[in-house]
């Protein structure tokens, strides 16, 4: 991810307004929620394998296309195949590691499992975030081109993996089955409804975060490097906390812990919004990214614990569409705000949308996570 501390910084550098660079990341999103679904479908039918490397595949022809274009039309062309790559990956990975160690007989160690691989993650982001913001004061260009080659080495690496034996591939496909699907998450089966629901709003506000810290970093007058130091710090952090998550889901009773999420996820933006210093906000995004390091991989576990084994890679891919349709439509209007009024206030405002939209799934949440735990754990 050497290019994530920095794109934000690119856009404006191609003479883009924030509305504009924000509409980018809608279309991205939009692309993500168009093929989310299919794609999971997809690896549940055909194997999570396949699916994993026509994500990789699409992934690199992504950053290519950012690597070489010179317009904002070359840019939603990258954006698209980002998003649609994306929704190969999303779903299908989580739901390839929960079978595998389902069939190891060690499903009730997912969260731990979990954590150890995004933190990987993270811990690599991290690197890469200090590696980018260094390569940007080459050129704002330079870090794409590098994270070209980067993303390429998905690609073999997808082909080394190996389908766990326990995943059940369906005999029917089509729309009708599709939707079968669709209907079990979210109507039929009301815990894993509302365990969606609320995943997917305080996913939706990581990633606004994500996108919209940078440019406030740079409102104080952080250099490229330093936004990228600031990025490696915060997803160290994360990688950390990530690795302890699966102790704070044994030790803290979810209502706790879920309300703990809660409030510094959504009042991270209006804590961030009132910054009056560079100090401030950076522990403002401190105590943010811990409370993300643990909500990944808890929130992913309570989906898995509900989902069954042959649907598990589309309702995991209908958390990531609902994610990035919520984000579809807060990011423009964020970056409208940001562009009319001001950075501050429009993070303020999120936030409060925010607090607004999860206070009435929270509870109805919270109600089936303890017997849905205490019956995983039996």
């Amino acid at each position: 991810m050497l290019t994530m501390p920095i794109l934000m910084l690119f856009y404006m550098d191609m003479g883009f307004t924030t509305e504009q660079a924000f509409r980018l990341k809608a279309i991205y999103s939009i692309s993500i929620v168009v093929f989310e679904i299919p794609s999971g479908y997809i690896a549940d039918v055909l194997g999570r394998r396949t699916t994993l490397i026509l994500g990789a595949i699409l992934g690199t022809l992504g950053f290519l296309f950012y690597s070489i274009g010179t317009t904002f039309w070359w840019f939603v062309a990258a954006e698209v195949t980002l998003g649609i790559g994306q929704s190969f990956i999303s779903g299908a990975d989580s739901a390839m590691l929960y079978d595998s160690l389902k069939h190891q007989q060690k499903h009730n160690k997912y969260t731990r499992y979990d954590g150890i691989t995004t933190s990987i993650g993270n811990f690599s982001e991290a690197i890469g975030a200090v590696v980018g913001g260094a390569l940007a004061e080459i050129s704002l260009r330079t870090p794409f081109i590098w994270q070209t080659a980067i993303a390429f080495i998905a690609i073999p690496a997808a082909f080394t993996l190996v389908e766990p034996t326990i995943t059940t591939k369906r005999k029917k496909a089509g729309i009708k089955d599709i939707l079968r699907v669709v209907h079990y998450a979210l109507i039929s089966n009301k815990s894993l409804r509302w365990s969606l629901f609320y995943s997917s709003i305080i996913g939706a506000a990581t990633l606004t975060m994500a996108w919209v810290y940078q440019l406030q970093l740079n409102a104080f007058e952080f250099s490229e490097f330093y936004i990228g130091l600031s990025a490696t710090i915060l997803n160290f952090l994360v990688g950390m906390v990530t690795l302890l998550a699966y102790k704070a889901e044994r030790s803290i009773p979810p209502r706790y812990l879920i309300s703990l999420i809660t409030v510094i996820i959504t009042g991270g933006f209006v804590a961030a919004g009132i910054s009056s210093g560079p100090v401030m906000l950076l522990a403002v995004l401190f105590i943010f990214y811990a409370a993300r390091g643990i909500a990944t991989p808890v929130l992913k576990n309570y989906i898995n614990v509900l989902a069954d084994s042959d649907v598990r890679a589309t309702v995991l891919s209908i958390r990531s569409l609902i994610i990035r349709a919520f984000f579809a439509v807060i990011a423009p209007l964020f970056g409208w705000m940001a562009d009319m009024i001001s950075l501050n206030q429009a993070l303020t405002i999120i936030g409060i949308v925010f607090v607004l939209v999860v206070t009435p799934v929270i509870f109805l949440f919270i109600k089936d996570v303890e017997k849905n735990l205490a019956h995983q754990r039996n």
